[in-house]
């Protein structure tokens, strides 16, 4: 009976602590499940036994999804509608979920940050309007049907800002830090409790965070977690870093800097590593997480992989081979305890 009591106090506890946001989250972007099931493609764990790819993740060891979100998008994969089905699917395996506001009618990064189409000649004002009314809208969507929200990224890797020229950060940081905050109050109107990401890519690199929350700060935008992306491959294509591993020094060395500096949690929202050399993939993300869990003092949340289920061939850095994962996604399952 002794042990049957200390084993449920340890449940409770920890319990408790999952519920104050101290778990380390284990996720992945599968935004593209949907337009791949529209091609016919389906997806297999290592047996070969067929899964639809929200409970292979979960199966896997994951316990978050991340999700993003198009304004009018062709085809309608990545509408706030086809989220909504997506999110369905985490709901019912209980895995947390990010939805990542792009604010385009197509894929946002550092080098493409286009004004939806429908909102070309918005002035500043009524695109600070609209941006919080798309926000709003697709948060209710998925409020209504009983879907809980724990992350809200507001733009996604914006390095140089978002909704360019309007929103570019060189030559716009205010508009694009009220943009920003037009996208925060618009999700805390519908999650008070979620907790908004302003994510940017290369995580080795400090100078490019320091230039988006310094002018974020200066500007009173507010934001509640830094979300980062963590690619060795590109940062070596950029000659960011010589090698995989003085990607993971420069990530570690900087998750510290960052929250010293800003006093916000961390959370590398995006990271991937070369299919086609799986066992090295695997090795260098298994010391992410772990450098994550034990080096920079509990300021970063969690790691997600961006569209695993993608298999070699499709796109480079993806964790799936004949629609199957590789080793790549053991360094989830071991870090789950699976």
């Amino acid at each position: 009976m002794k042990h049957l009591f200390f084993s449920f106090v340890f449940l409770c506890f920890s319990q408790v602590l999952m519920a104050q946001g101290d778990a380390f989250w284990l996720g992945a972007d599968i935004s593209g499940l949907s337009e791949m099931e529209a091609r016919g493609a389906k997806l297999y764990n290592r047996n070969g036994e067929l899964r639809e790819g929200t409970a292979l993740m979960h199966e896997l060891g994951l316990n978050a999804i991340r999700l993003r979100v198009w304004v009018n998008p062709y085809r309608g994969f990545c509408s706030k509608e086809d989220v909504l089905q997506l999110a369905l699917r985490a709901k019912y395996y209980g895995m947390a979920l990010m939805i990542d506001f792009h604010y385009s009618d197509w894929w946002a990064d550092p080098g493409k940050q286009n004004i939806p189409g429908a909102w070309t000649y918005y002035k500043y004002d009524e695109m600070c309007h609209v941006l919080a009314e798309h926000t709003r809208e697709t948060l209710q969507l998925l409020k209504d049907h009983g879907i809980d929200v724990r992350w809200v990224q507001i733009g996604n890797e914006t390095t140089h800002g978002f909704l360019w020229p309007m929103g570019r950060a060189e030559e716009n940081m205010e508009q694009y830090a009220g943009l920003t905050e037009a996208g925060y109050q618009a999700a805390k109107a519908v999650y008070p409790d979620a907790t908004c990401i302003v994510h940017i890519d290369c995580g080795c690199d400090l100078k490019r965070y320091e230039f988006i929350f310094d002018g974020l700060n200066k500007y009173g935008a507010h934001y509640d977690m830094i979300g980062m992306s963590v690619y060795p491959y590109w940062d070596q294509q950029e000659k960011l870093t010589k090698s995989d591993a003085e990607t993971l020094e420069k990530v570690v060395k900087n998750i510290r800097t960052l929250f010293n500096k800003y006093k916000k949690p961390l959370l590398v929202v995006e990271t991937g590593v070369l299919a086609r050399e799986p066992e090295k993939g695997k090795e260098f993300l298994s010391q992410l997480i772990q450098a994550l869990k034990t080096q920079v003092g509990g300021h970063c949340n969690g790691v997600f992989y961006w569209a695993p289920e993608i298999s070699d061939g499709h796109y480079p850095l993806g964790a799936f081979h004949n629609n199957r994962p590789t080793v790549i996604m053991d360094a989830f399952t071991e870090a789950a305890g699976k």
